[in-house]
């Protein structure tokens, strides 16, 4: 009995030890579920880690700093660009759950690109990278082409619909979150999952094969394991923040 008694008090000083002075088990557990690494790919005040597809700086038009955010500068010239042209973070990722917010111009159309490749031969990261859509629903008549609504704000571009569709109108704010993990792909809008896949599979390279993409690039289906994270300058005023990653 008495060794019971002892092993009993052990037990109990322990877990006083374990969760610490007025913290329970649960807010022990709560604090180690929160200690998530998260990076930021952007300061907020300088263009450190990026650059023009295809290039080894940052351009020098087209793309600006201004209140904390990055701001691809409207041309009005549509898919032409405004001269600045595409940008990516230089690092590869593969598994991953990034983060961000984009805020679109009236109007306006851009893209967040993931797993890109670099190759000299193809003149934007769009034929070889998957692109989560940015756009002002509202207006813009991409929103009404493609099928189903693929190509709206937060769909696979060109390939899966965003459902629910729950962008928020031109000039607001608007979450978006990708996750990426072993081939299994989340597209995650203000708040919400609005879309999931998996590469390398039939019905993956079925899809792929009913685009638009095949006749721009043949390897398009045979997405890499890793790859660059990129911005879309597609002509039109669009606004980024607050972009962070964690590697899974």
């Amino acid at each position: 009995m008495k060794v019971f008694k002892l092993m009993f008090v052990f037990a109990v000083a322990v877990a006083f030890v374990s969760c610490g002075p007025g913290k329970s088990k649960k807010e022990v557990e709560q604090k180690s579920t929160d200690a998530e690494v998260w990076t930021f790919l952007f300061d907020g005040t300088t263009t450190q880690g990026w650059r023009n597809y295809n290039k080894e700086t940052f351009p020098g038009q087209g793309w600006e700093i201004v209140d904390g955010t990055l701001h691809c500068i409207g041309s009005g010239k549509g898919e032409a660009g405004g001269g600045g042209g595409d940008i990516i973070y230089d690092r590869k990722f593969s598994n991953f759950h990034l983060k961000l917010e984009w805020k679109i111009s009236e109007g306006g159309n851009s893209g967040i690109f993931y797993l890109g490749q670099e190759n000299p031969e193809l003149d934007a990261i769009w034929k070889t990278a998957l692109e989560m859509q940015v756009l002002d629903n509202e207006r813009h008549p991409d929103a009404e082409a493609g099928k189903d609504g693929n190509r709206q704000a937060g769909s696979l571009y060109d390939l899966i619909p965003a459902v629910p569709q729950n962008a928020k109108p031109a000039g607001e704010w608007n979450t978006a979150e990708i996750k990426v993990y072993k081939g299994s792909v989340w597209h995650i809008q203000n708040g919400e999952t609005v879309l999931e896949y998996h590469l390398w599979t039939p019905e993956w390279k079925e899809l792929v094969a009913g685009s638009k993409f095949p006749a721009l690039n043949p390897d398009f289906a045979d997405v890499a394991t890793e790859g660059y994270i990129g911005l879309q300058d597609h002509g039109d005023d669009v606004w980024f923040r607050n972009i962070q990653i964690r590697e899974l």
